[in-house]
């Protein structure tokens, strides 16, 4: 059987700047890379798809429901703090202020295109 991956398929603006994005910051690896068109980059089981204007993902979308929205891929990491403190120093702005509930704390980056990344810090358990 092949290897099993849980697939997630962001419209991007610029496919190589969105490959460097997820590379150089948050862990990604390169699978495929078509630029300008396509890429694919996965981060454990997460394989994400790249899709540029010219992909037949972008083209197969209605205009009305193109753009990013509120939906996120979500990261987690064992140390939120110094996750945000290592991309802060990096130059990444984030969208949003940490939030913590019952389940632990978030905070909110865009990819270079504005799709939303959330990392995530479960609470102890």
């Amino acid at each position: 059987m092949t290897e099993q991956l849980a697939s997630v398929r962001y419209l991007v603006d610029d496919v190589q700047a969105a490959v460097d994005f997820y590379t150089e910051h948050l862990g990604f690896s390169v699978r495929m890379n078509l630029a300008p068109g396509f890429a694919d980059v996965v981060r454990g089981p997460l394989r994400l798809l790249l899709s540029g204007a010219t992909s037949s993902g972008a083209r197969a979308t209605p205009e009305d429901a193109a753009g990013p929205g509120r939906n996120r891929i979500h990261l987690e990491f064992d140390d939120l703090a110094a996750e945000i403190a290592r991309l802060r120093e990096r130059g990444l702005t984030f969208r949003s202020e940490v939030v913590s509930g019952p389940g632990g704390q978030q905070i909110l980056l865009a990819d270079p295109s504005g799709n939303l990344v959330e990392l995530f810090q479960p609470a102890s358990r």
